[in-house]
């Protein structure tokens, strides 16, 4: 039980619906969605787009998405794909012979966004009031304005150097990051809403919102064209499964890295976790350790669906056992292989349970700290950098090429106990996703944790050659863990944040939403 003397979150209860994710006016959107007739999907899809007005630093209808739900009445879990794919004139060879790498505040490093394209197909397919209804709210505050939340104008101060060009314009204010409780406005995305709301996919895709990005792409030397815009579609998937404590966890399939989660899992299993101090420098030197094992797993062979070929040998238990059997209890290996994606920290989740049960768990993203830092001239739509997640080593599953998605850091997570949807929930944090479900499934089942507590929690994460440790471990954790040999480091902001509706057998629902975000829980 919570410590009422200490600062904290207490968990929220509701019975009707519930929605979570990381600002409060897109929870509070959510809720009113719900609460006017509209489904799970209706509040998330409204929640989310709203949130590329709250966070534009996170995401923005320039991103992608990835989905989990379950229908209503039902136990199966739908995967929806919303991730865009790189142009078809994206060369590995020219970009070698160009730099060598992938620069992320390039256009070289604009995928064509996927998000769009799977809002509308959700609310098509499993919505009840029409993308029209579930797009108003963003529409009304991106012109209407919003004020700036406290973690996105620290964020925001961060990611200001990111930007340039048309996007220096649009989301700088006099030349500097806006600053808490200060209004932002963006009037040209309300207008590309309006023509998505009224003509669908087409009016993002199609016309003249896909000529100004097209137009703005190629002009700064991008090989995209409207007939890649044309083409993008998402894709319903079978999500994958693993196990660990009495819960399944279900994950996106490549080219996401939820079977990075699942391969974590697996391999905890060969250690008494639950015996170990939570908090404690065992615990935090074994996920470390099995992190960098995981992450080089990852980076070896996660990419497009169509070129990956090993992910099911990251989800055996053999291949768990054999990579466990490498970790010293005592001492910290070197580095895994470095990450194939630059690491960012910039993704919203919301997950959102209604009336009927039906859970949605989304994510959803422009990847960098504002996407490649680029958008487009007239209606200032922000261009992510996903295809900063290729490589460019030739031969390499992940490598760079036309029509190709690239591997995604994000991961919506979904847990069923005994069958039944159990817990859609969500880690924030570009990289340390995997490691993220990882930590959040055994901090509620090895220690007993409620969804709250286990995000209130200190977060530590083997990233590269570092081992950065949250402020929440104490100093004599710290100090064990450099002598283990790890590179023992304060991140720069806290790592990631979090989202979960835990649903009980009572009926009851129960959510928690990180600290580390502005947002919130809500039900009604």
């Amino acid at each position: 039980m919570r410590d009422f003397h200490k600062p904290g979150r207490s968990a929220v209860y509701a019975t009707n619906g519930m929605a979570a994710t990381s600002h409060p006016l897109a929870a509070k959107v959510a809720v009113q969605m719900l609460e006017s007739g509209g489904n799970a999907v209706d509040a998330a899809i409204a929640g989310a787009v709203l949130l590329g007005i709250c966070e534009p630093q996170m995401t923005g209808i320039g991103g992608d998405c990835f989905v989990l739900l379950t229908p209503p009445g039902e136990d199966r879990v739908v995967a929806l794909n919303g991730s865009g794919r790189a142009p078809a004139g994206l060369d590995a060879d020219a970009l070698r012979a160009k730099s060598g790498t992938i620069a992320p505040y390039s256009v070289d490093a604009v995928t064509v966004p996927g998000a769009v394209d799977a809002f509308c197909r959700l609310s098509k397919d499993w919505g009840r009031l029409g993308i029209k209804a579930a797009l108003a709210p963003a529409i009304h505050y991106a012109e209407a304005g919003v004020p700036v939340a406290p973690r996105v104008a620290f964020d925001w101060a961060l990611g200001e150097q990111n930007l340039s060009g048309r996007a220096r314009e649009l989301f700088l204010m006099n030349g500097k990051a806006p600053t808490a409780g200060q209004m932002f406005r963006a009037p040209g995305q309300a207008k590309v809403l309006r023509e998505i709301a009224m003509e669908g996919r087409a009016g993002f895709y199609e016309g003249e919102v896909a000529e100004d990005m097209v137009a703005s792409l190629q002009a700064l030397g991008g090989t995209h064209t409207l007939d890649d815009f044309a083409k993008t579609s998402c894709d319903y998937t079978d999500p994958i499964v693993g196990g660990y404590g009495g819960l399944d966890l279900f994950e996106h399939p490549p080219n996401g890295q939820g079977a990075t989660a699942i391969l974590l899992l697996n391999m905890l299993k060969h250690f008494d976790i639950a015996g170990m101090d939570p908090w404690g420098a065992e615990r935090a030197h074994i996920e470390a350790e099995a992190t960098k094992l995981a992450y080089d797993a990852r980076n070896r062979f996660i990419a497009d669906p169509d070129y990956t070929t090993k992910a099911d040998y990251m989800m055996q238990p053999e291949t768990a056992a054999k990579l466990a059997a490498l970790i010293d209890p005592k001492k910290a290996m070197p580095a895994a292989a470095p990450l194939t994606e630059a690491v960012h920290k910039d993704t919203i989740y919301i997950t959102v349970v209604d009336q009927d049960r039906m859970c949605v768990s989304l994510i959803y993203s422009v990847f960098h700290s504002f996407g490649a830092g680029l958008a487009s001239d007239k209606f200032g739509v922000l261009f992510q950098n996903r295809g900063a997640g290729f490589t460019l080593e030739q031969g390499h599953p992940n490598e760079a090429g036309g029509g190709k998605r690239p591997m995604h850091t994000i991961i919506p997570g979904l847990l069923k106990k005994d069958g039944k949807p159990f817990m859609p929930f969500g880690v924030m944090g570009g990289a340390y996703q995997s490691t993220g479900h990882a930590r959040f499934v055994t901090n509620v089942t090895d220690f007993g944790l409620s969804p709250q507590e286990a995000m209130d929690a200190p977060r530590c994460f083997a990233d590269g050659d570092v081992l950065n440790v949250e402020n929440g471990y104490s100093d004599q954790v710290k100090a064990q863990l450099r002598d283990m040999g790890h590179n023992v480091q304060t991140p720069e902001t806290a790592i990631g944040g979090s989202q979960a509706i835990l649903l009980h057998e009572s009926g009851v629902l129960e959510g928690a939403s990180d600290p580390r975000k502005d947002g919130c829980a809500l039900g009604y």
